[in-house]
């Protein structure tokens, strides 16, 4: 019988996602293809291509895991033995960069611009997501010390020389993708509410042609970089900060609209017609910060690590590449001064990062409390009221007057539903009135469901929430420190925050004082201030109500799934193996990629000014909310009395 359930489960896993994966990524491309109107690669046959490399990798993939790790590649049903032959001796996780590949180049091939800019980039970070928040703590769990590397991989931390291949890696891995992100703004084209960065007495300027030499020399410079570096941790950290760099600059470029374009001149010579072949390749767009500076004082500080010469003949030749971007009018001042603040920030993140979780820490055992006449209040109650008054004032202030009382009563059906649902999954003696994020969510969408049933619009409704959710999220995660809810699991020196107050969750449920935890609420107010920043931009360049809606919820989805791997409350119940808040993540992902093919249009622009109505109302729900998570009665065994032990 076990035999025969275990068949039956291998051939439904694989129908799941060998046929209906694809169908159901075709239908979701076909049915948004009105709502994402971004421009198309016009490269049919790039496309068939990219696919072709796409389908070889997961074939060879499956071929190795079948053939040497006697098993399926299948997550429930996987493998007995570690692989690291075939393709594997060279990718980590090539089934999943092909099944990414095939998707652009499906997308490629159709012209679909929904498929290459909703679904492709949807499908990569939810590989992402499986990778970081289950794969690999399961590929340790397993094999233990048997999990290597491959051959193209981020070079080691290591003293040691550089292998060619490390070197090999650097090129695929960070310059590679960095290409694709440019290339991908550059096609976006210029945003409908750009702002022009020049001061006015810069744009009469002459340009100098001659230093188009110095210009173009950047890619000889970025590109030697990795050639000349003499250790592997000097390499990694080349390649780290390269990444660290694609990924924030590329999110400045999607969310700030500023552009610099070029000052005009007439070419006189060989250099002039290649300053204007350069500028054929690129525009307005992806130029503040200006990477050409940021490339180059990475590649200056890379060259350091070589020698003191070296070094210096590095950053001579950045700063006249950065002089450059000037005099050949491709760049505006505040380009460099921009690209210099990411540059340094870039390279003191350990600092940045210490700083932070020092923060974090002293926030987490902060905790303090008044009481009077029996009742208690706690401090986090400032943050708790902080939250939910911000996130309140946002969406009232979005949505207009015609959706205030809608939005208050959607607001009071959240509050219900985060104090039911967490009632009933980790409602105890010791914890008899807990909240709960994905309750509050139900408890909304419920509340938008009713009010929709009177007349309301329920996806601007639900829309609106969306938008105030990751800021409501960021700032409520900091009431979670000092609750000591949601705290992570154990994590090492330097990466985590220690709890010390008796009073907190992770002290009195979790028996951990002292130990070093992940800072998983930190981690959540991360990213969702990433995913807030950018449905706001959404929302201003008036996206579809379904995609910022849908956006959220398979952003926060990917997010609250790899945050939960690393989380550590021993209260959590778990389903078929997995915390059963990465199952409602992964449904919040499904719900989100259903909601991106709802009809209807964006709201136009972003509302601003004083209401007198909505800053006392926003007030008094934070006052209310502030109560609820943090006012209780700690001498009371009734229910619901106490938030944490007396």
């Amino acid at each position: 019988m076990a035999v025969a359930r275990s068949t039956i489960g291998k051939l439904l896993y694989g129908v799941l996602f060998v046929v209906a994966l694809p169908v159901i990524l075709v239908l979701w491309a076909a049915a948004t293809q009105d709502s994402v109107s971004l421009p198309v690669l016009p490269y049919a046959w790039a496309g068939q291509l990219i696919a072709g490399i796409g389908v070889a990798l997961l074939v060879s993939a499956w071929i190795a895991l079948i053939a040497f790790g006697h098993g399926l590649p299948m997550n429930p049903y996987p493998p007995s033995h570690y692989v690291m032959r075939g393709i594997y001796r060279y990718l980590a996780h090539p089934i999943y960069i092909g099944f990414i590949l095939v998707c652009i180049g499906v997308a490629m091939h159709f012209g679909s611009s929904s498929g290459l800019w909703l679904v492709t980039p949807m499908v990569a970070l939810g590989t992402a997501a499986l990778v970081l928040g289950y794969e690999r703590h399961d590929l340790r769990a397993r094999f233990g010390d048997a999990v290597r590397n491959p051959l193209i991989a981020l070079p080691p931390d290591e003293v040691s020389s550089p292998t060619a291949w490390d070197r090999v890696s650097v090129f695929l891995l960070v310059f590679l993708p960095w290409s694709v992100a440019y290339e991908l703004v550059y096609r976006l084209g210029v945003p409908p509410d750009a702002i022009v960065v020049h001061f006015s007495f810069e744009r009469s300027w002459p340009v100098l042609e001659w230093t188009e030499a110095m210009y173009g020399s950047v890619y000889l410079f970025v590109i030697s970089a990795p050639l000349l570096v003499r250790t592997r941790r000097a390499l990694r950290r080349f390649a780290v900060t390269g990444l660290i760099a694609t990924a924030v600059v590329t999110l400045i470029y999607l969310t700030v609209p500023v552009i610099a374009p070029p000052r005009a001149f007439e070419p006189q010579g060989f250099l002039g017609r290649m300053l204007l072949v350069e500028r054929s390749m690129s525009h307005t767009v992806a130029a503040f910060p200006a990477f050409h500076v940021i490339w180059s004082l990475i590649a200056a500080d890379a060259w350091a690590t070589r020698s003191r010469r070296w070094g210096a003949f590095g950053w001579v030749w950045a700063a006249l590449i950065g002089v450059s971007c000037i005099t050949t009018g491709m760049h505006a001042i505040l380009d460099l001064v921009a690209a210099i603040v990411v540059f340094v920030a870039l390279r003191s993140r350990r600092s940045i990062w210490q700083a932070t979780r020092i923060g974090a820490e002293l926030i987490a055992n902060s905790w303090h409390e008044w009481r009077w006449h029996g009742v208690r209040v706690l401090n986090y109650a400032l943050y708790a009221a902080l939250a939910a008054t911000v996130g309140f004032w946002i969406s009232t202030t979005l949505g207009g007057p015609q959706v205030f009382w809608q939005l208050v009563f959607i607001h009071l059906c959240g509050l219900l539903g985060a104090g039911m649902w967490a009632q009933k999954l980790e409602g105890s003696i010791k914890l008899s009135r807990p909240f709960g994020y994905y309750g509050g969510a139900i408890g909304g969408g419920v509340g938008c469901l009713i009010s929709g049933a009177v007349g309301g619009n329920i996806l601007l409704l639900m829309t609106l929430i969306a938008v105030e959710g990751p800021w409501l999220q960021a700032i409520g995660r900091l009431r979670c420190l000092v609750q000591g809810c949601c705290h992570g699991r154990e994590a090492p020196e330097g990466i985590g925050i220690r709890y010390w107050q008796p009073r907190s969750r992770v002290c009195v449920l979790g028996d951990l004082e002292g130990v070093p935890l992940h800072p998983t609420p930190l981690y959540s107010i991360l990213a969702n201030v990433v995913i807030g920043v950018l449905l706001l931009r959404l929302w201003v360049l008036a996206a579809p109500l379904g995609i910022i809606a849908g956006g959220y919820l398979m952003l926060s989805g990917a997010a609250r799934f790899v945050e939960e791997s690393y989380r550590g409350e021993p209260q959590t119940p778990k389903v078929a193996g997995l915390p059963i808040y990465q199952w409602m993540a992964t449904l919040s992902f499904a719900i989100g990629v259903a909601m991106t093919m709802l009809p209807g249009g964006g709201v136009h622009g972003m509302r601003f000014g004083f209401d007198t109505r909505v800053a006392i109302a926003g007030a008094i729900y934070g006052l209310i909310v502030g109560c609820a998570m943090g006012v209780d009665l700690p001498g009371s065994t009734r229910r619901f009395a106490r938030l944490a032990s007396p």
